[in-house]
């Protein structure tokens, strides 16, 4: 098949150097678009958005450490489980079924005699 006789002829060398002009101007337009685009986000009315995004990036920073308990805290915490130990042998007290229960009327009668900690587990554990 004959060439068209109007069609330029491109030889090697000329075909190469149009190929890497293309890819060098390429190159160029995607560093000239990003840079414009950078310019534009982080200057123009889109920085507070690209802030948001790089501190989105970032890591978590870690919890505060926690502040020791104030000695109100703990008397506060203390007083708590004063008043659940309270309620608790209230009710081992007034529960009926504990009437029939000799080694419950034991450490009830023990607790209320000389009140320790050991009487007090052993009525939570003996009583219902």
């Amino acid at each position: 098949m004959p060439d068209h006789p109007s069609a330029p002829r491109l030889s090697a060398v000329q075909l190469t150097l149009s190929i890497a002009l293309g890819l060098w101007l390429g190159f160029l337009a995607i560093v000239l678009t990003g840079w414009l685009l950078s310019k534009y986000l982080l200057d123009g009315p889109m920085a507070p958005m690209a802030a948001a995004m790089h501190q989105l990036a970032q890591p978590p920073a870690p919890p505060p450490a926690a502040e020791p308990p104030t000695p109100m805290f703990e008397q506060y915490q203390q007083n708590l489980q004063k008043n659940e130990q309270r309620q608790a042998l209230d009710q081992a007290r007034s529960n009926p079924r504990n009437l029939s229960n000799p080694k419950c009327q034991f450490w009830l009668q023990q607790n209320q005699n000389a009140p320790s900690e050991k009487s007090r587990a052993n009525v939570l554990q003996f009583c219902e």
